[in-house]
């Protein structure tokens, strides 16, 4: 429910919530920030969302209704068309008499009560629900058509095209790759999986980093599922023999959200992998991304160097990707003349020259480096080092005057040094090139709503002697997920980094010459005072940021 902050902050004083003082820094804050004076209120601590709700409620005069304890009855949900729920920001939640329980973040817009009235045909009962559960109950439960646009440098083809003549269930194929693709943006989802098994059609969103089951279907709506999609990304629809690659650009409630999709045939049929990028969302800054303050400004010194090779390590969907655009926003785009070869362009950035791979047209990371090196850089980003010839080429750029940032698929940051050797790179290039290697993990955010707390003491922690106990400290409090309508029953929302930033000191260089192990590279590393990726993560966990359990499952 929006009131004015003059109004709310008032109330709020007014019925013991929080004091004048608290209001005061809580305006402070939302001037800086720029946000709503209940989100301010809410991220400094001050009161929760249900307490805004609740005292909002008792001024109105409407009922409060918290959506964690309250069963939402779906017959009541499909009472309101979708475009409607979105249009007005309210959701039937259920029946009360003859009463239709409608939860409003406007609940005083008598115009939008009787429009609803009227679509419904019951008479309407608003009730004020917390802004947070009402987005996510939202999220869940609504369902919206898909409009899909060409975009500006891909055509899709014709809605009509014949997807297999004399199929009945071509319509129901549109519609329902549609929803998937509607839910999976709502959810955040980076990846959308459709596999198809013995007797069903599995459906899977990859949220957090972690696969969630989401709709299990008859099988026979696989092969116009398929199909629909591969019209979509421009893929041949009478082969399914083999892999294909195709793209498309769709926009849903007016983002615009690229799509990598990859067919693979498998025993019951092909499997489709969609990779989702939404070309609207906000690139991370450097603060962002949860570096730990002392790192982040070691961090930022390596980045400022006039040259050199930044690496940034780690598996797939660890977030590399993210860090280097963090990394790029902070250069002065204007002096430098910065210029990216990426496959495939995640993130449209002003004022950098950005290139898209097309190995099908020659144009690989070497050959764009190659011809990248041709049009003056200062700055250059190489999405990731695959191969010997690349590596040679950054190395070698790093070398000549030329700050180069890339990706390498390591466990540790010590780890890229060694695969740099293995790849064919002589060591005393390694050592001379490179400036710092930054290795990391996505871990999943406790959900600041549910998460629960509890204490620990040092000998149950006997298992983890590394833990970031103070001196004379043998208990310590930590968080456990447990799960709520605002989390999707998961207890986590959102990631945040892990990390280990290792720069190549003179000792580290003559370990490289030496060309000695990775395991000796990175006992040198701590010795010199680095944080590992498994300490930065236990130090997280400390924080309350995220949980042991999470920890283990992504850091060994």
């Amino acid at each position: 429910m929006k009131l004015t902050k003059d109004f709310l902050g008032s109330r709020l004083v007014q019925e013991g919530v929080i004091t004048q003082k608290q209001l005061e820094q809580a305006l402070e804050y939302q001037k800086t920030n720029r946000v709503f004076l209940g989100k301010a209120l809410v991220d400094l601590g001050y009161c929760k969302e249900e307490d805004i709700a609740r005292v909002m409620a008792k001024r109105a005069g409407i009922p409060f209704v918290s959506l964690e304890t309250f069963p939402i009855d779906p017959s009541a949900v499909a009472k309101l068309p979708t475009e409607a729920q979105r249009k007005y920001k309210a959701l039937p939640i259920g029946f009360s008499g003859d009463k239709l329980l409608v939860a409003m973040q406007h609940p005083n817009n008598v115009m939008a009560i009787d429009d609803i009235r009227i679509l419904t045909g019951y008479d309407i009962k608003p009730v004020v629900v917390p802004d947070s559960e009402f987005s996510a109950a939202l999220e869940k439960y609504s369902r919206v058509n898909l409009e899909f646009e060409q975009s500006a440098d891909e055509q899709l083809p014709e809605e009509d095209v014949d997807i297999e003549a004399g199929d009945a269930e071509v319509k129901p194929a549109v519609q329902l790759a549609n929803m998937i693709l509607v839910q999976a943006v709502n959810a955040k989802a980076s990846d959308v999986h459709i596999e198809v098994y013995e007797s069903q059609l599995r459906i899977r969103f990859r949220i957090d980093g972690v696969l969630h089951d989401m709709m299990q279907l008859s099988r026979k709506m696989h092969a116009s599922l398929v199909s629909r999609i591969k019209i979509m990304a421009n893929m041949n629809i009478a082969e399914r023999r083999i892999p294909q690659d195709g793209r498309m650009s769709i926009k849903i409630e007016g983002r615009t959200i690229d799509a990598r999709v990859a067919s693979l045939p498998a025993s019951f049929g092909e499997r489709l992998t969609l990779r989702l990028l939404d070309r609207s969302a906000k690139i991370i800054t450097l603060e962002e991304l949860g570096l730990e303050q002392v790192v982040l400004q070691k961090y930022r010194d390596a980045i400022n160097m006039p040259y050199g090779c930044i690496l940034v390590t780690g598996p797939t969907g660890s977030g590399k990707s993210t860090s280097l655009y963090a990394s790029l926003i902070t250069v002065d785009r204007v002096a430098k003349n910065v210029i990216t070869v990426e496959d495939p362009v995640e993130y449209r950035m002003e004022g950098i020259n950005q290139i898209q791979i097309n190995p099908k047209a020659g144009l690989t990371f070497a050959s764009g480096l190659r011809s990248i090196l041709r049009s003056d850089p200062d700055i250059i980003m190489v999405g990731e080092i695959r191969d010997q010839e690349t590596a040679k080429l950054a190395i070698e750029a790093a070398l000549t005057g030329h700050l180069v940032f890339s990706t390498l698929h390591t466990n540790d940051a010590a780890g890229a040094i060694s695969r740099l050797t293995e790849m064919g790179i002589e060591p005393f290039l390694t050592a001379s090139s490179i400036v710092c290697i930054l290795a990391q993990r996505l871990a999943r955010v406790l959900c600041r709503n549910c998460k629960q707390e509890y204490e620990i003491t040092r000998d149950e922690l006997g298992d983890i002697p590394d833990f970031p106990f103070n001196e004379g400290e043998d208990r310590v409090k930590l968080y456990r997920p447990v799960g709520c309508i605002r989390c999707s029953n998961t207890g986590y929302r959102g990631r945040t980094g892990i990390y280990e930033l290792l720069f190549v000191t003179e000792t580290i260089q003559r370990l490289a010459l030496e060309r000695r192990p990775a395991r000796e590279i990175k006992e040198a590393a701590i010795a010199e005072g680095m944080i590992t990726l498994r300490q930065d993560g236990l130090i997280k966990v400390k924080q309350g940021i995220t949980s042991l359990e999470e920890l283990m499952r992504v850091i060994l």
